[in-house]
Formats: C-alpha cells, sequence, structure tokens
C-alpha cells in the first residue's frame, strides 16, 4: 500500500488546516523511520527553505536514503539554485505569456505566479505551469518572468507554506487534495509482481500505436510474467519514479511530454521504449535519411530544401522527375506528406509546409502495392505486415478534412515467409539507432528493397501486427521488458 507524509518544519506551518496522522515536523521524520517494508511512502517536503544542509535539505536526502519517493528530490533541490538552466526551451513561452496579458499592460516587463503541485490559478498558463513542474518537481514554487525583447523564465523559487495567504491556503489544500489522490489512486500489494511498468497512453488520441484491445493484450501478458502494466497518462509525471520500466504507448516527438517521460525514466535507471535518443533518431526524416545513407542503405533519391533557398527548391524537378514527394522532417502516419505533380504544385506545396519547418525532405516518387513494415526488437525481427495504399490514394493513410483518416487493408505474415532482403535491410537500418522496438517501413522497387522510414513507436494494434502471432506478440514484448529489468536488478548491462 502506499502511504503519503507530509513533512512541515514547525507544526505551525500546518495550522490552517485540520490535523492529520499523514502530517509530521521535519525533526519527527529525522528522528526516526517512517513506514514498513511492505508499504511505498511519498513524502511531500513542506519545509520552509531547501537550502544545502539545513532542514529541508536533509528531509529530501534522507527520504531518498531510506528509500521514500520524495518531493522536491536532493536533483530537483539542486537544479533549482542553477539559473542558467531558467533558459529553458519552454514551448510557445513569449506567446503564450504574451496573451496572457492583458490589453492594458503590454509595457508589463515581469511578474510571477505562484505554482501548487504543477497548478495554477491563471488557467492560460496551466499548460506552462505544469511543464516546468515536470522539470522541477517541487510543491510550492514561484515562476518569475521578465521581458527584453521576448519573455523568459527570471527565477523558480520554492516558497514556504507559512507564506501563503487565506486564498493560496484554499488553493494550495486542493492541488495537495489531487495531488494525493494521483499517490493513492491504485493501490496495490506490491508483492503480487515482481516488477511494475508503466504504460504511457493517451486515450483521447485519434491515430494511437495501439487500439485498446492490443493494450489490454501487453497488461494481461505482463500479469503472466509476474509484471505489473499500469496505464497512465502525461498527469502521472511526478508518480513516474515509482515504477521499473516505462512503455510508451502514444505517438513519440522530441518537443512534447513523451520525450520528457522518456528522458527521466532514463536517468531514474528505467526500463524505457521508446527511450529517448531513438525518439530523437527515428521522429526526424532529416536525421534518419542522413543515417541511412552513411551506412549506404538504399533510399529513395532525397534532396534537403531550405526555407530560403528558391534556386535549389527550382532545380528539383530536374534532379527528381515528377510525381515529387514533399516531406516536413517530424510528421507521423503520412501528415505533412504530399505529392505533387507540376513545378506550380510544388512551389505552393512548399510554401505551405515550410509555414512550420525550416527544412523540408524532397524525395523521388515511388509507387508500389504496399510498404513492408518490419517490427524489430532487440535487434530481431518480431512480425512482417504488408501495408496496402489507401484506395483511390498513394499513401496508407489517407487524412480527411474533418481530421479522420483512412487507411488500405493489410496482410500479415510469418517472419519466415517474408522475403529475405526485406528482413536484412529492417536490421540493417536499425542497427544504428538502438536495440528498443522499431518499425521499418520498405518499399519493393524492381526487386530492390527501399528504406522509407523507421518508426521508433510502431502500430501494434490488435488484428494487425498480432494477426499472426497473437497473443506470443505481446508476450515477447513483455518477456524483453522482464529481461531488462532482471538485468538491471544484478547490475548487468545488456
Amino acid at each position: 500500500m502506499s502511504r503519503l507524509v507530509i513533512v512541515v518544519e514547525k507544526a505551525s506551518d500546518w495550522g490552517s488546516y485540520y490535523p492529520s496522522a499523514d502530517v509530521m515536523t521535519a525533526m519527527d521524520y529525522l528522528r526516526g523511520p517512517v513506514g514498513g517494508d511492505d508499504e511505498r511512502t511519498h513524502v511531500v517536503n513542506l519545509c520552509r527553505s531547501y537550502k544545502y544542509l539545513g532542514t529541508g535539505y536533509y528531509v529530501s536526502l534522507l527520504a531518498e536514503a531510506r528509500g521514500h519517493r520524495v518531493i522536491p528530490s536532493v536533483r530537483t533541490v539542486n537544479d533549482l539554485r542553477q539559473r542558467s538552466l531558467y533558459g529553458l526551451s519552454i514551448d510557445d513561452l513569449n506567446e503564450k505569456l504574451a496573451n496572457f496579458l492583458p490589453a492594458g499592460a503590454r509595457d508589463t516587463t515581469d511578474f510571477g505566479v505562484l505554482v501548487y503541485f504543477g497548478e495554477t490559478a491563471y488557467e492560460n498558463l496551466q499548460d506552462l505551469t505544469r511543464q516546468i513542474f515536470e522539470m522541477f518537481p517541487c510543491p510550492l514554487m514561484r515562476i518569475e518572468f521578465e521581458r527584453d525583447r521576448v519573455w523568459q523564465i527570471s527565477a523558480i523559487k520554492p516558497v514556504g507554506l507559512h507564506t501563503l495567504d487565506d486564498a493560496q491556503e484554499d488553493a494550495f489544500a486542493q492541488a495537495l487534495d489531487n495531488f494525493s489522490r494521483k499517490i493513492w489512486r491504485k493501490p496495490r500489494v506490491r508483492k503480487l509482481y515482481r516488477y511494475d511498468i508503466a504504460m504511457l497512453v493517451d486515450p483521447n488520441e485519434a491515430m494511437p500505436p495501439s487500439n485498446r484491445k492490443a493494450l489490454k493484450g501487453f497488461i494481461a501478458a505482463g500479469k503472466a510474467l509476474g509484471v505489473e502494466v499500469d496505464p497512465i497518462g502525461k498527469n502521472d509525471y511526478p508518480r513516474l519514479a515509482e515504477y521499473d520500466g516505462l512503455f510508451i504507448r502514444e505517438t513519440t516527438a522530441s518537443h512534447n511530454h513523451t520525450y520528457r517521460f522518456a528522458h527521466r525514466a532514463e536517468r531514474e535507471g528505467m526500463v524505457v521504449m521508446d527511450d529517448p535518443t531513438s525518439i530523437l533518431r527515428c521522429t526526424n526524416k532529416i536525421y534518419l535519411n542522413d543515417l541511412m545513407a552513411s551506412r549506404k542503405l538504399a533510399v529513395p533519391r532525397t534532396e534537403i530544401i531550405y526555407r530560403d533557398d528558391a534556386r535549389k527548391l527550382g532545380a528539383l524537378v530536374e534532379k527528381l522527375g515528377l510525381p515529387i514527394v514533399l516531406k516536413i522532417p517530424d510528421g507521423s502516419f503520412s501528415r505533412g506528406v504530399v505529392k505533387v505533380e507540376s513545378a506550380a504544385a510544388l512551389e505552393k506545396a512548399a510554401g505551405e509546409l515550410f509555414q512550420h519547418s525550416a527544412l523540408l525532405l524532397a524525395q523521388e516518387y515511388l509507387y508500389t502495392e504496399f510498404d513492408w513494415r518490419v517490427g524489430v526488437l532487440n535487434h530481431e525481427a518480431l512480425y512482417a505486415c504488408q501495408y496496402f495504399m489507401s484506395r483511390g490514394h498513394w499513401q496508407i493513410y489517407n487524412h480527411g478534412a474533418k481530421g479522420t483518416a483512412k487507411s488500405g487493408g493489410f496482410r500479415t505474415l510469418p517472419v519466415r515467409e517474408a522475403p529475405s532482403e526485406v528482413i536484412k535491410l529492417a536490421l540493417k537500418a536499425t542497427q544504428p539507432i538502438g536495440d528498443g522496438l522499431y518499425g521499418v517501413d520498405i518499399k519493393v522497387v524492381a526487386d530492390r528493397p527501399v528504406v522509407i522510414e523507421v518508426n521508433d513507436n510502431p502500430s501494434i494494434d490488435a488484428g494487425v501486427e498480432d494477426a499472426y502471432l497473437g497473443d506470443d506478440l505481446y508476450n515477447r514484448v513483455m518477456q524483453e521488458f522482464l529481461r531488462r529489468m532482471e538485468l538491471k536488478r544484478l547490475g548487468i548491462r545488456g
């Protein structure tokens, strides 16, 4: 079971709230052990200061030594002292803050907001403060901003509970309640399972990597191996470190929360699929194209074009012929991919795509009735599928005007029945990327296999990729997780 312990520096700091058996002073926590061997203890350190070698610092330090999950951690306390980290690449920071300010305050040059467990009273800044909380998990802090041409973070300061006024105390209490309910959300007896894996999913994603039945397949496979697979969402970032592994089953990108989850999980020593390096390498088609070319692996003829290089854009027709396929570097599921059949269409499509990226890929058009998708796990072929083009369309996915998407048919084969040259090329394509779970898209043109792309987060849908292996597909993935977690427990690399 999980237990929550709230540590305050002085008993009077909790004076505005109801007494609770979960609250203790810092000295009581430092003097004696808390929590039994059969329960997970989560500590919320609300000391007035986290100054180095001060009382608050030692609470976090000893909490970690006792195996407790503490917020803030010693790492967070140390990071908050490094002002160089405040130059964070926060998504659209300048735009968000400019839109937040009322019309009459355009001459504002600095301001700050209080943040309680990632929550703020300002709804328009909620995504921003949650993102900062994910980077610096601290229960109560003040984020200060300043503007010098553009907005930037000037300071992130822990705030003492004793400094809050009545309204702020109410807001903090609500945020603490929300946070503690996440901790207690799913009480469980840890001894039932050897390991726990967090499976990151988004129930609202239109085109997730795995459908609901497939997710249940992973959960069942884990259970059979003595591994609990627990679906979590983007707001469960503070709980991540309590798991032994992370399995990402929502579409990855290097600029969103999926990468932050992967990066933190790797930093915590967890087994991660997809690991952050694979995400970075696979989600950018420009990187992948250069990587494949450097390994002398067959790829479509490709040119990189730049937003301000009209001359190179104009020469594409002569170099690649028509039609030409234009791609933004980080598109997925056929999004951001356009086929053009004339010079005029090329110029128009490039202008539209350049609004989203400074660089584009232009590739020769290779028509095939289907693409091969080879699933690769730890350098071994896992499954082989033929994905047929969507009816009346040149891609597997045909995205409609209202955000809908139709896909073509499929055929799943035993790996041994797929062309050997296709399987060999898939294994060669993933070799320089890593030892994770990948999906390699390959076209066969004039009996020559060509790598189209390597996906770090391949589709595994019930009824499609598992059509031949069935439950064994999910078992193999979970067995690989188990193998790696056992090696980590033994301190063995591999």
